[in-house]
C-alpha cells in the first residue's frame, strides 16, 4: 500500500495524461516508459522512480518542483518575494512570475508578466483547454488574440477569457505591457 502522497502522485499523472488528451500508449511514446509501467504507476499499484518522475516531466513539459507542488498536502498562505520564481525568455525577454503558484488546495495561480515592447509570443494550443484566464493590464499596451478575436488592452484593462485555441500576445515598437495573469 501506497503512503498518501505516492498516491495523489499516481492520481495526479493519470489526471495530467487525460489532461492532454493521451492514452498510455501516446504517453509511452513520448516519456520512453513502458505502458504497463505507467499504468501501473497511475493504478498507484508501485511508486514512479526518480528517472521515470524525470521523463514524465519532460513529457509534460514541467519542472519536477512543480509536479511535487501540485501533490502536496497543504500550502503556506504567504509567498515571500524571493520564492516568487522568475523566468525570462532569452530571446525576447519576456519575463513571467509565479506571484502566487498552484498548490493542492487552491484552485487558481498568479502570474506577473512583463512583454517587452516589439515582442510576439505565440501559444499554438493550451495546456489546459477550457481553463478560466483574467488578464490585468497593469500599464503599457497590448494586443492579445485568443480564438482568432483581437482585443487591444491598455493599463487598467481586464480581459476575462476561457482558453479553448490558440494565443497571440503582441506589442507595439513603441511600448512594451506589465499584466497580471490570473488561471483558474
Amino acid at each position: 500500500m501506497l503512503d498518501s502522497l505516492s498516491t495523489r502522485l499516481a492520481t495526479r499523472l493519470s489526471e495530467l495524461r487525460q489532461g492532454r488528451g493521451w492514452s498510455l500508449d501516446q504517453l509511452a511514446r513520448h516519456s520512453g516508459i513502458s505502458r504497463a509501467t505507467l499504468s501501473r504507476m497511475e493504478k498507484g499499484d508501485v511508486s514512479p522512480t526518480a528517472e521515470n518522475l524525470g521523463r514524465l516531466c519532460n513529457a509534460y513539459g514541467l519542472p519536477m518542483s512543480r509536479l511535487l507542488m501540485m501533490v502536496e498536502d497543504s500550502f503556506d498562505p504567504k509567498v515571500p518575494l524571493e520564492r516568487q520564481t522568475e523566468w525570462s525568455d532569452p530571446e525576447t525577454g519576456y519575463t513571467r512570475r509565479s506571484v502566487s503558484p498552484p498548490s493542492t488546495g487552491l484552485s487558481g495561480e498568479v502570474l506577473e508578466c512583463h512583454l517587452p515592447r516589439d515582442t510576439v509570443i505565440r501559444y499554438e494550443a493550451p495546456p489546459k483547454p477550457g481553463q478560466e484566464h483574467h488578464l490585468i493590464v497593469l500599464d503599457g499596451v497590448m494586443t492579445l488574440t485568443v480564438d482568432s478575436t483581437t482585443h487591444e488592452l491598455s493599463g487598467g484593462d481586464c480581459l476575462r477569457y476561457h482558453l479553448s485555441g490558440p494565443t497571440r500576445f503582441e506589442t507595439t515598437a513603441a511600448r512594451g505591457a506589465r499584466y497580471i495573469l490570473v488561471l483558474i
